[in-house]
């Protein structure tokens, strides 16, 4: 009541349907909850789950959830919040699991895990959680899929403590693809040296290395550009191995990726030299360096050669001249290749012809991309996101709704769903024009294909909202729902949203939403309730780094 009050003596009138949560979100196990407060609880990725329709009260604290199906996504998505919500070491997280040990099963595990891997030492606490539980038993995906999490969250420390304690009571089989996965990690890491490391370390595992282990290391570590250490490494212990023709490609690729021509022709030329059956993979790594580069007269040359001693370029060929004229705007030889292709029966794969789409928008030639989408769809291949993403910015960038939303339409026809990109062009373009009747159809459109906001969505409707004339209620609405879904906003999106309110003479406000976000059951939202009262971040998300305006590169 004191909310409305001090909104309508300011001359804003919120939806009365926008205060539905200023009660403090529900824990598992704490407040009362009844239906006529029911909302939406997410998982940890910012989906939702399910409606609560019934009343949790002190005394329940340990009531088995009532939904009996072991593998139903609304369990899934319970364990999921859990594992969001208690994020720090200090976090009873056992407690707030204990209910639902009934229900667990090997499938709930594992779609937990893949629903969670940006969520590592929670994820690795509910993995030991549920391996404690009587009679049950991981299977070996969660076991790959939990080392894959703790890769892709840098806890390194954990890993090894993770692949000795497998080792010691034998509970799964130290596979080399665990180890594959391992590379790649610290790959991504920026730590190439401690890939290598863990390449050694397989023995101690009893894992003798085989060359298929020693090029996945090459192939984690070129993916990266760490490339010259993989060289080293390679020139190191090449002889124990007997490199083959993938083991060289993998190499002369990795240095094609870097420009360094030099050292692919160089590495082409010692495989001939030892003797390796040369095919059609090793001279389409050695012609992609040449076009990375930029010289395309010599791949060309190089290409002839190819057909001279009996090679017949492939549709990877092609395409690799397809990418090169494209990086260096020649439109007309790309069409010049593609013709060849048609000549010859070979089709592009989805990804060059969406380099050519990309091109082709870059230069307005917007009718010649939707030709392309047409002789794909007819040659077979299915366009992907990217192959309508692509045409779509050029239809926001030019403001064309109509032409905009009849390609979303196009796009479900064609079975390819909308992604966060295609709704963040679109609704970004709308609010800019003025349409909020649109904006409103859009977002309703999403919920309809099932398809629920992440957190650069609500950010673009926060942003967007934010720089609109009278459109400041608006914004406060979809900062809340964010907040009432459990996802944690952008550190930015705290600070447009609160500067824009003081500028408005609401700084009220701001101490309202604070006190919403403190009530949360998000760690990560209580940390930025900070944020919101003007204080500096006491946490640096993730998320923050990633987040661009939402355009379409």
């Amino acid at each position: 009541m004191a909310i409305r009050t001090l909104l309508r003596s300011r001359s804003i009138h919120f939806s009365p349907t926008l205060f539905h949560c200023y009660l403090p979100l529900p824990k598992i196990t704490q407040y009362c909850l009844s239906s006529s407060l029911s909302s939406y609880l997410p998982t940890c990725n910012g989906f939702r789950g399910y409606q609560f329709m019934s009343s949790f009260t002190v005394a329940e604290t340990k009531r088995e959830p009532e939904n009996s199906d072991p593998s139903s996504p609304d369990l899934v998505n319970e364990i999921s919040r859990i594992l969001s919500d208690y994020r720090s070491p200090h976090h009873d997280i056992e407690s707030a699991l204990d209910p639902f040990s009934g229900r667990i099963s090997t499938d709930v595990v594992e779609q937990v895990l893949k629903r969670c891997k940006n969520l590592g030492f929670s994820a690795h606490r509910f993995f030991i959680w549920a391996q404690k539980l009587q009679g049950f038993c991981h299977s070996r995906e969660s076991f790959h899929i939990l080392v894959d999490i703790l890769g892709s969250s840098k806890q390194f420390p954990l890993i090894w403590d993770f692949l000795v304690e497998m080792r010691a009571n034998r509970s799964c089989e130290i596979t080399p693809e665990i180890f594959w996965l391992v590379f790649r990690a610290y790959s991504r890491a920026g730590l190439p040296a401690d890939a290598i490391r863990a390449f050694n370390k397989m023995v101690d595992f009893g894992i003798k290395p085989c060359l298929t282990d020693f090029d996945k290391l090459l192939l984690a570590l070129c993916k990266r550009k760490h490339t010259k250490q993989a060289q080293e490494f390679f020139d190191k212990v090449k002889d124990d191995f007997m490199p083959s023709v993938k083991t060289y490609s993998i190499l002369i690729r990795g240095w094609g990726e870097l420009g360094e021509v030099a050292e692919a022709q160089k590495l082409f030329d010692e495989m001939l030299e030892r003797g390796c059956s040369v095919d059609l993979l090793a001279y389409n790594s050695i012609l992609d360096s040449l076009c990375k580069a930029g010289k395309m007269d010599e791949a060309y040359n190089f290409f002839t050669r190819m057909r001279s001693i009996g090679l017949i370029p492939d549709a990877f060929s092609y395409s690799i001249f397809i990418h090169g004229y494209c990086a260096v705007n020649d439109i007309h030889s790309v069409f010049r290749v593609l013709d060849q292709m048609r000549r010859y029966k070979l089709v592009p794969n989805v990804f060059t012809y969406n380099c050519i789409i990309k091109k082709l928008c870059k230069t307005n030639k917007v009718d010649e991309a939707y030709q392309l989408i047409d002789e794909m769809i007819s040659g077979g291949v299915r366009p992907d996101c990217w192959s309508y993403n692509t045409i779509l910015a050029s239809h926001c960038d030019h403001n064309e709704v109509n032409l905009a939303l009849m390609l979303i339409s196009r796009m479900e026809q064609n079975n390819c769903l909308p992604d966060k990109h295609t709704y963040n062009m679109a609704l970004k373009m709308l609010i800019r024009v003025g349409r909020f009747d649109r904006v409103e159809k859009v977002w309703q459109s999403m919920e309809d294909r099932n398809f629920y906001p992440s957190v650069s969505t609500y950010a673009v409707m926060v942003h967007s909202l934010c720089q609109k004339k009278g459109k400041l209620e608006e914004a406060c609405k979809y900062f809340e729902m964010m907040i009432d879904e459990g996802i944690p906003p952008y550190t930015t999106t705290c600070e447009i949203l609160r500067n824009r309110l003081i500028g408005h003479g609401f700084a009220e406000q701001t101490e309202i939403l604070a006190d919403k976000m403190e009530k949360s059951t998000s760690s990560l939202i209580q940390e930025l309730a900070y944020v919101m009262r003007g204080n500096k971040a006491c946490t640096k998300l993730k998320h923050d780094d990633e987040y661009s305006d939402e355009s379409f590169e």
